[in-house]
């Protein structure tokens, strides 16, 4: 029964047409439905537009647009290795995975352009692209993932503040709440010096976050009165785990730590910011 899991999750040396078949058109029918039910049940409840570009650049600190770019690197990977494990040439990897990210998000970024409420923002398409190309460029350049782009959370007080805008729970605020997410670009020492002294393990970790965010600029009236923010932004110096660098002979357990990958391991860490200058967090998430 474990030989069967492994050689199942184990990717083919050549081309395997089954394989390959199952993940085009599953990524297509799930990638159509969900472009589909956002137009149905998410936009459809808002007023269409001519379509329209908008200039959001200056929001949210551009906390957004780091989500864009960590967005469009993880789907990229994502839709890379399932070619991967189907068989297919690392140049198709690139050209029909690799844009998985870039492609779905662009598309919701053509839906936003056709709605009053947003607006096709060139920012978002800047970003996207910079996530596929941070995938690419590495393939091409290392043929490996040296630098992981990551992510972590910690809840905060804003959301309790503004739930309808940051969160409600813990689920919602993980994907609503800039001022508890943090983003990382995650490099691997051993793959950069090739020491046989340094764990393949061992990664050292910068990331940047923003604080102090009720609104995506600092323009936020409540009951005709103009609300104080402390918005800052705030960049960090940390260690890290690649998980796919643990040796492993289990072809499951290589996906799930490909999978867990994308969240930044909780280590001590360093903060560098405008209001305290340097804080130390003993382990921060």
């Amino acid at each position: 029964m474990f030989a069967q899991h492994n050689n199942f999750f184990k990717p083919s040396d050549t081309l395997n047409t089954k394989r390959r078949n199952v993940v085009v058109i599953s990524e297509a029918a799930i990638g159509g439905l969900t472009l589909l039910g956002l137009n149905q049940l998410w936009y459809a409840d808002y007023e269409r537009s001519k379509f329209h570009t908008i200039d959001d650049n200056n929001e949210w600190l551009q906390m957004d647009k780091f989500g864009h770019v960590f967005s469009s690197y993880q789907l990229g990977k994502f839709g890379a290795q399932t070619l991967r494990w189907s068989g297919v040439s690392q140049k198709k990897q690139l050209l029909y995975g690799a844009t998985l990210g870039f492609s779905f998000l662009t598309a919701v970024e053509v839906l936003d352009g056709f709605s009053s409420e947003w607006g096709f923002s060139w920012g978002d398409f800047t970003a996207n692209t910079a996530g596929a190309g941070l995938y690419i460029g590495q393939e091409l350049l290392w043929e490996e993932q040296r630098i992981v782009m990551k992510y972590s959370f910690h809840r905060t007080q804003y959301a309790a503040q503004r739930p309808d805008k940051l969160g409600n729970g813990l689920l919602e605020e993980a994907l609503k709440d800039y001022n508890g997410q943090t983003y990382w670009l995650s490099a691997n020492v051993h793959s950069f010096f090739k020491n046989s002294k340094i764990p393949k393990w061992l990664n050292v970790a910068v990331g940047y976050g923003g604080e102090g965010m009720l609104s995506g600029n600092e323009g936020l009236i409540v009951d005709n009165m103009l609300v104080k923010q402390n918005r800052q932004r705030q960049f960090y110096l940390s260690l890290d785990m690649d998980l796919t660098k643990i040796k492993t002979d289990s072809e499951l357990l290589k996906s799930i730590f490909s999978v867990f990958n994308s969240i930044k391991v909780p280590f001590p860490t360093v903060e560098f910011n405008g209001k305290s200058g340097v804080k130390f967090h003993s382990v921060y998430f």
